[in-house]
């Protein structure tokens, strides 16, 4: 049956290895998790079998690209799938979610920040879900290279609304991430698909090279047929508008692509890049999840990658059609500290754990009301460290995860109140007066109106649900524009009987230590680069694939091991005035500054305290990119009274 299925929508006439197994066990009404490397066709593993069970398959994706290319994909296969996503008018996501209610989609793609969404979560009890597919799923994993806290919830919201079964879904794991993953979603071993990571149509090689010998490098790889799809990956933003710029100076049709782009510019980028208008992307990790770009020959990192999961993940989008393809390190270790910074970047202070810690214990009730980014900005901790921090609190059982909900909804009215309220007296009196109620507590300014739903709530002894589907409903009449704003996060406090010091201490040994492995990391994939073993051999080795013999075509196996170039010798920190570096900076901010803030500040690191302060505008922002962060910080510290 599956077969004829394969033919009829996606026009293949056999599996790749691993999709049939994965398949039959989710048709028989189990769990399954697929671990196959990029391009192996994991996606086929739910849009099949959502065709045949009963309910609609929900899917978790963690990047818009990846949502827009798969739904493309599956209207062009005419299988009723849609998207809800931030960036989508009102009316639009109205209409996915009335489609997903009425069971007319088979799939529903999702980000996991939308189960925080309360609105989303009220119409999700409507909807009949046959399957949960996690996509990405490594990102519940510590252990894994991308951690990702809003994961570590996704089995609790399994369970919330009574999802019977699951799908994993990654191309980078190791076997201690994959024993994560399958462990929190009850997922047995006999169930775990893996699927070899080697591919022979892939020539991995590493050139040593540094400074201006890189550019030249590039040219020539790019110039050897400079009309052939290639993605160039670099680490940072501005390297990837200097490539770019480089290239095309040269005669190599080429455009940047990074996150400090406008949506509208990296969508039209990408179009492009797939339609074959432009050949060659400068661009850094922002770009290529979910991207299925057949003829993609080359795959050249002109900065090391941040990791062999990266590297793995980035290499995997070349030769999708099984046509040999070039996956080409211009390695040097100029980029290292870089790399090394931005983990530190994500390590919170003591101070501002002890911010976090300090809000708990001086809330008086059991339930404590958290705004992300107010509490981000108090602690100067980066949000996605922040929820790090949160997950960590409730694995120490203080704090237990309850609700999210918004702080205000507001709308405008399309429709006049009295014309509402008319309409609904047609059919019952007591919503009429129920609406009624909403709208004597609003507060209306210029055109939009907020509704105190406490207030409602008070009055007529309803639960706060029930104003929310209240305002849903005359969003979807379309009587008025409703829109959410300040989402609150709310904790059930377990225990308020903790020692701050002793526990923040505690906290930030683990964040330490998470620190050390993310470094570790950084530096097992320098020795991979430099190593002694056939890389395609050494790689899946390192994903578990052991056995694999010497590939015979990769630089270790043609030309032997590469010493990789020390990076560009840098002037001593000492040969710095630290006082003239550091004058406008500290001139310009009013809050007591930190040897570790004023340090991220030279490196270039972000935190909500110098994004507040637009502290990027400052002169000598990133001036000491190059140097390692802690050698930075012990210059400061020495410099001044902290």
């Amino acid at each position: 049956m599956i077969k004829d299925y394969l033919s009829k929508y996606f026009g293949f006439d056999r599996f790749l290895p691993g999709q049939e197994k994965v398949i039959n066990l989710l048709i028989k009404e189990e769990s399954a998790a697929a671990i196959f490397p990029t391009g192996a066709g994991k996606s086929l593993c739910y849009q099949l079998p959502a065709l045949i069970l009963k309910d609609m398959t929900l899917v978790v994706s963690p990047l818009l690209s990846l949502m827009k290319d798969q739904i493309d994909f599956l209207k062009e296969k005419k299988i009723p799938a849609a998207k809800l996503d931030s960036t989508m008018e009102r009316e639009e996501q109205t209409r996915v979610i009335e489609n997903a209610k009425q069971g007319k989609l088979k799939i529903l793609m999702i980000s996991v920040e939308r189960f925080r969404n309360e609105r989303f979560r009220i119409h999700l009890k409507e909807m009949k879900i046959s399957l949960l597919v996690v996509d990405e799923a490594h990102c519940i994993s510590e252990w894994g290279h991308n951690f990702r806290p809003d994961y570590l919830k996704i089995p609790v919201y399994r369970q919330d609304f009574n999802i019977k079964q699951v799908l994993l879904l990654t191309a980078t794991a190791t076997p201690r991430v994959i024993e994560d993953m399958s462990g929190a979603f009850g997922i047995p071993k006999p169930n775990v698909v893996i699927e070899g990571f080697y591919r022979d149509n892939l020539y991995l090689r590493v050139t040593p090279s540094g400074g201006e010998k890189k550019d030249n490098c590039l040219l020539e790889i790019l110039a050897k047929d400079p009309k052939q799809s290639a993605i160039v990956y670099v680490t940072l933003q501005k390297t990837a508008e200097k490539v770019a710029r480089m290239l095309r100076s040269k005669g190599i049709d080429a455009l940047p692509y990074h996150a400090g782009l406008k949506n509208e510019e990296r969508e039209k980028i990408q179009d492009k890049f797939m339609a074959g208008e432009i050949p060659v992307i400068a661009a850094t990790i922002a770009f290529g999840m979910g991207i299925d770009k057949r003829d993609i020959r080359r795959i050249i990192h002109y900065n090391l990658p941040k990791s062999l999961e990266s590297y793995s993940q980035e290499i995997g989008r070349a030769g999708r059609d099984g046509q040999p393809s070039l996956c080409e390190t211009l390695a040097d270790r100029d980029s290292i500290s870089i790399l090394e910074n931005f983990v530190y970047g994500d390590t919170p202070e003591e101070a501002g754990v002890k911010i976090a810690l300090e809000a708990i214990r001086a809330n008086q009730g059991n339930l404590w009301e958290v705004k992300l980014r107010t509490l981000s900005t108090e602690s100067d901790i980066r949000q996605l460290p922040l929820k790090t921090l949160l997950v960590y609190l409730e694995l120490e059982k203080i704090i237990k995860p309850r609700y999210t909900y918004f702080q205000d909804y507001e709308f405008k009215f399309i429709t006049g109140q009295d014309e509402i309220i008319a309409r609904l007296k047609e059919f019952r009196k007591e919503i009429s007066e129920f609406a009624g109620v909403i709208f004597k507590h609003i507060f209306t300014k210029k055109i939009w109106s907020t509704v105190d739903i406490d207030a409602v709530v008070k009055e007529q002894s309803a639960p706060r649900e029930r104003v929310i589907k209240a305002l849903e409903y005359f969003g979807e009449q379309g009587w008025i524009e409703l829109r959410s704003k300040i989402a609150i996060d709310v904790y059930e406090i377990m225990n308020h009987d903790f020692d701050i010091e002793t526990l923040s201490a505690k906290l930030l040994t683990v964040f330490e230590k998470k620190e050390t492995t993310e470094i570790e990391r950084i530096h097992k994939m320098v020795a991979f680069f430099a190593g002694k073993s056939c890389l395609s051999a050494a790689l899946s080795g390192y994903f578990g694939e052991l056995g694999i013999k010497n590939c015979g075509r990769c630089s270790v196996c043609k030309t032997g091991p590469v010493v990789i170039p020390p990076g560009e010798q840098r002037e001593p920190l000492t040969s710095y005035n630290y006082n003239e570096l550091a004058k406008e900076f500290t001139s310009a901010i009013s809050e007591e500054l930190s040897p570790a803030t004023i340090a991220k500040f030279f490196c270039g690191i972000s935190s909500p305290l110098l994004t507040r302060n637009k502290a990027k505008k400052i002169r000598n922002f990133g001036i000491l990119e190059d140097y390692p962060f802690k050698e930075v910080k012990k210059w400061v510290h020495k410099q001044g009274d902290f």
